[in-house]
This record gives C-alpha cells, sequence and structure tokens, in this order.
C-alpha cells in the first residue's frame, strides 16, 4: 500500500515504533516482518544505563505493557560506530527514522545542545528524526514540551539540520516531535503551533501514557504505559491535532494498533503513517501482514483510490 509522506515514498503505512530495537541492531531485517519504515532508539547524546531492572511488564489481561527502560542505549558517538558498520555491510531498503532522547545527566536548560548534537552525529543515517520530549522516564522530560522549551530544542536541531544538508548537497531530514497523551487539549494545540512555526515536518501521536486502565499488581508499577487501552486517547489526539491543523501537519499514529480497525480509525483520524510496538509481543510478527491486507480492503470498501485519500476520513462524513 505504497503512499508519500514528507515527500518519502512508503511501500506501506505500518512502521516500528521506537523503543523495541533501542540500538538500532536489526535494521536491516525488520521489514521481513512486513514493516514499511522503522524507527531506532531512542538515542541520547551521551550514554546511559537507564533505570534498575526490572523495567519491563506485562499485562495480558488488558493487553498492555509498562515500561520504564529509562532512555537506555550506548550514546550518540558509540552509534556512530555501529550504525556505519552496518550501513557497510547491508542497510534497510525501508525508511530509517531515528529517534532523539535527551541524557538524565544533561539539565533540560542545555536540552538544546543535547538533542541537536545528536541530530548532527547521526544525520547520515536516517531519513527522519523524531524529537522525543514526551517520554515519562526520564525526569522532568516531559517539561520540554512546553512552547518555549520546545521552540529552543527545535531551532537549534533545524539549524543543525540545515547546516549538515548543505554540507552533504542534499535537503534538510524531515523533523518530528512526539508528544505525550496525557498533555490537555490545549497544551497539544500549543505544541503544534510550535511545530508548524519551526517548520517540522509532521507530529507522532502518541508516546506512552502514565494513565491506568484498572489498579491491580501489574498496573501499579510506575512507567509508561502502551497497548489496547492507548487507543482511545490517542486516536482522540490525533482528531485533534487534525482538526486544529486542518490536516496541514501530517501526524504518525501510534498507540493500541493491533488489528485493521484500530489501524482504520487512527487513518479516519487524521493518521497518515502509523507505527506499533506491543502488538508484536500479543498478536506476533504476522500482525503487519493482517493490517496491511485489512486496510487494501477498508480502501476499496470505501471508495479510495488511495491511503492519501483515506485520511481524515472520519472528519469528513
Amino acid at each position: 500500500m505504497p503512499t508519500d509522506t514528507f515527500g518519502i515514498q512508503f511501500d506501506n503505512p505500518v512502521g516500528l515504533a521506537a523503543g523495541m530495537d533501542k540500538k538500532g541492531e536489526n535494521i536491516p531485517n525488520w521489514e521481513n516482518l512486513g514493516f514499511g519504515w522503522i524507527e531506532i532508539g531512542g538515542i541520547t547524546m551521551h550514554p546511559q544505563d537507564g533505570n534498575p531492572k526490572p523495567r519491563m511488564f506485562r499485562s495480558t489481561k488488558h493487553s498492555a505493557l509498562i515500561n520504564r527502560m529509562g532512555f537506555n542505549n550506548p550514546g550518540s558517538e558509540a552509534m556512530v560506530e555501529r550504525l556505519a558498520k552496518q550501513k557497510a555491510k547491508r542497510w534497510a531498503s525501508v525508511p530509517v527514522g531515528i529517534n532523539l532522547g535527551k541524557s538524565k545527566i544533561t539539565p533540560n536548560d542545555q536540552a538544546e545542545q543535547d538533542y541537536a548534537g545528536t541530530l548532527d552525529r547521526l544525520w547520515e543515517f536516517a531519513d527522519i528524526f523524531v524529537v522525543n520530549v514526551s517520554s515519562p522516564n526520564t525526569p522532568n522530560l516531559r517539561e520540554l514540551q512546553e512552547g518555549s522549551e520546545l521552540d529552543r530544542i527545535l531551532t537549534a536541531c533545524n539549524a543543525v539540520n540545515a547546516s549538515a544538508a548543505q554540507k552533504a548537497g542534499m535537503s534538510p531530514k524531515p523533523i518530528l516531535v512526539k508528544v505525550s497523551p496525557d498533555l490537555a487539549d490545549d497544551q497539544l494545540k500549543a505544541v503544534a503551533d510550535t511545530a508548524i512555526a519551526q517548520g517540522c515536518a509532521g507530529i507522532v501521536a502518541t508516546n506512552t501514557t502514565t494513565a491506568r486502565p484498572a489498579e491491580d499488581k501489574v498496573m501499579n508499577q510506575s512507567g509508561g504505559l502502551s497497548g489496547k487501552p492507548l487507543r482511545g486517547r490517542s486516536t482522540e489526539v490525533i482528531h485533534l491535532l487534525y482538526d486544529h491543523t486542518n490536516g496541514t501537519l501530517p501526524i504518525v499514529g501510534v498507540g493500541g494498533i493491533a488489528d485493521v480497525e484500530s489501524a482504520w480509525e487512527k487513518i479516519g483520524a487524521g493518521a497518515s503513517l502509523l507505527q506499533l510496538y506491543s502488538a508484536l509481543v500479543f498478536e506476533g510478527p504476522s500482525v503487519n501482514k493482517t493490517i496491511n491486507k485489512g486496510l487494501n480492503r477498508k480502501l476499496k470498501e470505501h471508495g479510495f483510490n488511495s491511503l492519501a485519500e483515506a485520511v481524515g476520513h472520519a472528519h469528513r462524513s
């Protein structure tokens, strides 16, 4: 199901969400599971171990995962070496996104140096960059979603992006902002306004949530929840952002996608591309094929000639 977003051609819209392949260890192989694109990371400027284990929990009852990984990754310098070796051997034939996080040791008032520094180091390896200011597992990170803070980070990232592109004789890479589902609606609109003002290519909606569908042993664990209970709120956020921007800012829909109905719901709400993570755990590796086949069926049923025509269809009915 080919589609064009951010000026990039995707064989199909279903991508691997960040957090699964944190170190970019499996870049050439994810497409074999039917992914139309992948996002690795999050990667921070400095190496960090993340939070103490155990830090990932499963609720089969709720088809949900809770994680408090804490951006565990080798750091940007080691990632350059790792990705250069991989690219020299074999690389993905699908678009590759890199999720940028803030190092825990970097204070928020220096956050722009962290994000822009990592982007600069990893520029040649990504087709897309995602500025992650919405993980609940780095202290005070979500404060960076506020207008002036985000503005500062995006200004620095845009400058580095433009400079690297000029040196390479290429166009700047698309930069997206990943938002939290726990923001109030007015805050989400403000993030979208800042993203548009900064020339961002799009928004990833959404990250994990600190909300819980119930109180029990697993649900009492701290961290970000992904999976089925996030489906409703992430779709709400996509609706809100699509409506607020009149569909002018492409949205990557992520949160609770596990079958064709949840995927079609996101597209109807206004998502141009999709991502999943938890569904691989609960549905298995065939989930991408099932979703893509189902989406092709949905397009025919509703009389759409392309995926792009279907984006935001719920706003037109």
